[in-house]
């Protein structure tokens, strides 16, 4: 049996690894470099980093030592007596040695840094830097603050108003800098999301991945809310992403500029804030651990809740028209009840941890004065150094607990990388998913279905059975039968989206075929682009398209428009009869070898109708409609008559008659 232990490290880990795959690929190319490689290469930054700051400080310490000795004496000694026991110890050599390593691994991986990838190391090294500068002048302030807090005790009034002036100096030196900083960190959040969203976008629209994993659709699928993940979720992970690596640089060098100064001031409070700092972190881990899951929930509740209210405003007039507002309310209503109920468990947890780590800042508090009281009262130490002892003390401590006080984003940050980890996972195995050439032929110069079985996905049975039929050249085959017996889902067979259970199908590339719904698209775009679509809208000119117009009967659109550049809410303002013969001139503009229409013309008056099928019977291409009307029937030589129990019939157009039996 698993320990639970053992249970906690596999998760573990396999948090790292989903991770690792959406944070390594921004910084060093996935399959060209390992994890540890990775981690490394963040170290090696701190090392290159350190090793310049401590290069830049030595020289600048140095030149104030020449040019105004008795100044850096008095009041940067303990700076200048810190950088010479490093450069006089072993510490010279391994700051020194650290800095050499940290070039020879970035130059090792020069190679991987392509693409733009440097561009991204810079910046974080920026930051870095930064960070390490504001540090510096922390670290300096707490001398600053221990001769300031003795002039004020010994009642040196010119000294402590010259250490006053030298504490501001360090605040407007230190502005700058955090300006800079939080100006480099948004800079490169934005850069990270923008090369994050294209990456799943592309693989989103990849091998139709879109279509595949739309939760709407009739197959399943465990992907929720895409539009949520590609958008929310991914500026929520660049975001804390870059908010606790930059947090943890942050803390790894608080605690090394403050540590050998708390530890050369009371090794007994260094050793205790270990041992708390310990037991408080793991204390707060182990009951931060159900946030994860609450956050996890909160993330797809949330989501549900919003695209109930996208959905009621994307289908307004239609609820309107059912007066559907009671139904739609009662659903929104149950979708916020989710919203609020996981919230208000979300917020007992909260209430936990936040007394866990109220508790633990507040018993911090106490340590200096318990440790250090003695050694003041025996006059071991003065009132300034036992003031640099406590500002020590919460520096480090704050770099320690660094985890403890971010508990609750920390939660919520696993949370987000699983959601997103699950759909990059998803998207990417769907469009690098080899295609199914054992049944589905591509690029051949006509449609031919070769006694194919069709099946709908998760379905076990199939809805038509060894069908065998072939349109090529000028052939107009027309689709008929009793409602759900799976005409629409023979076009989709046809049109490549379901394979066949049994059997082959041979169909022209993409470009050769155009496929009309009964709803035709309308894209968010301008009258010109809704008219090209999916054609570059380029390749016309807009005489040709307003002729395109006439020819539809849509005259009076272009009249009303004459921009044809101007962009509307198209599904809103145009009817569904409007939108259908706007379907129609896309068709005669991209001018496809073959052409699928489901109940392109349902919405039109027989008139209208005989028009548009007579463009088409003017054109070179071959034609398969789906239909109800007997009217179809003269612009079609063949008629497909499916029959509910997988059964169909071919027949003659000029012999068969509507409603048979």
């Amino acid at each position: 049996m698993t320990s639970i232990p053992s249970t906690q490290r596999k998760g573990f880990r396999a948090q790292l690894k989903k991770l690792r795959h959406l944070a390594q690929p921004f910084f060093l190319p996935l399959e060209q470099a390992e994890g540890w490689q990775f981690i490394g290469l963040l170290i090696s930054l701190l090392f290159c980093v350190g090793g310049l700051v401590l290069v830049v400080l030595t020289g600048l310490v140095s030149a104030l030592q020449l040019l105004i000795p008795e100044l850096t004496e008095k009041y940067f000694g303990g700076v200048a007596g810190t950088i010479s026991t490093i450069w006089t110890s072993w510490w010279g050599v391994a700051f020194s040695t650290l800095f050499l390593l940290g070039v020879a691994a970035f130059f090792a991986m020069r190679q991987q840094l392509r693409g733009r990838r440097w561009l991204h190391w810079l910046l974080l090294g920026a930051i870095v830097l930064m960070l390490l500068a504001v540090n510096g002048i922390n670290a300096g302030i707490g001398f600053i603050a221990r001769d300031l807090t003795n002039a004020l005790v010994q009642k040196q009034q010119e000294g402590f108003y010259r250490i006053l002036i030298i504490y501001a100096c360090c605040f407007v030196f230190a502005l700058p800098i955090r300006s800079m900083q939080f100006f480099f960190t948004q800079k490169l959040g934005i850069i990270w999301r923008d090369w994050l969203s294209r990456s799943l976008i592309a693989d989103f629209m990849s091998n139709r991945a879109y279509y595949v994993l739309n939760p709407n659709d009739e197959q399943q699928t465990d992907v929720d809310n895409p539009d949520q993940r590609i958008t929310d979720d991914t500026k929520a992970f660049t975001e804390e992403s870059l908010q606790f690596t930059l947090g943890i640089f942050d803390a790894f060098l608080t605690f090394s500029l403050n540590i050998l100064i708390l530890w050369t001031i009371s090794t007994e409070l260094t050793l205790a804030l270990f041992v708390f700092a310990s037991f408080s972190t793991g204390l707060l881990v182990f009951a931060g651990r159900k946030l994860v899951k609450i956050n996890f929930d909160q993330l797809r509740y949330e989501a549900d809740f919003r695209y109930g209210l996208v959905h009621v405003r994307d289908n307004a007039e239609s609820i309107a028209f059912y007066a559907g507002e009671e139904p739609e309310q009662q659903e929104t209503v149950r979708r916020l009840g989710a919203v609020v109920k996981n919230f208000n468990l979300l917020i007992i947890w909260k209430v936990i941890i936040n007394t866990m780590q109220k508790s633990t800042n507040y018993a911090g508090v106490f340590f200096p004065y318990i440790l250090m009281a003695g050694p003041y009262f025996a006059g071991e130490i003065d009132y300034g150094r036992f003031i640099q002892a406590s500002f020590a003390f919460n520096m480090v401590e704050s770099s320690l607990l660094f985890v403890v006080n971010r508990i609750d984003e920390l939660a919520k940050f696993t949370a987000g990388i699983s959601r997103l980890e699950g759909f990059q996972s998803k998207i990417i195995q769907v469009s690098q998913a080899a295609p199914n050439t054992s049944s589905i032929a591509v690029g051949r110069p006509s449609i031919v279905l070769n006694h194919a079985d069709l099946m709908p996905p998760g379905a076990d049975q199939p809805i038509v059975r060894d069908l065998c039929l072939s349109v090529d050249g000028n052939d107009k085959l027309l689709v008929v039968g009793p409602s759900g017996c799976g005409k629409t889902s023979l076009l989709r067979l046809i049109s490549g989206l379901w394979p066949p259970s049994n059997g082959m199908v041979e169909r022209p590339q993409t470009g050769e075929l155009l496929f009309i719904p009964q709803k035709p698209y309308m894209i968010l775009g301008s009258l010109r682009e809704q008219l090209c679509y999916p054609t570059d809208e380029s390749r016309f000119s807009d005489d040709q398209l307003r002729h395109v117009l006439e020819a539809v009967k849509l005259s009076t659109l272009a009249s009303r428009y004459p921009d044809l550049d101007v962009k509307q809410d198209w599904p809103r303002i145009l009817s569904l009869g409007e939108q259908q013969r706007l379907a129609f001139g896309r068709l005669l503009l991209n001018a496809p070898r073959f052409v699928v229409l489901d109940e392109a013309t349902s919405a039109l008056d027989v008139e209208t109708e005989d028009h548009l099928y007579g463009l088409l019977a003017q054109r070179e291409l071959a034609v398969i409609s789906v239909g109800h009307r007997p009217t179809l029937k003269a612009f079609h030589n063949t008629v497909l008559e499916l029959n509910c129990g997988d059964s169909w019939q071919l027949l003659p157009a000029a012999s068969y008659e509507f409603g048979r039996s």
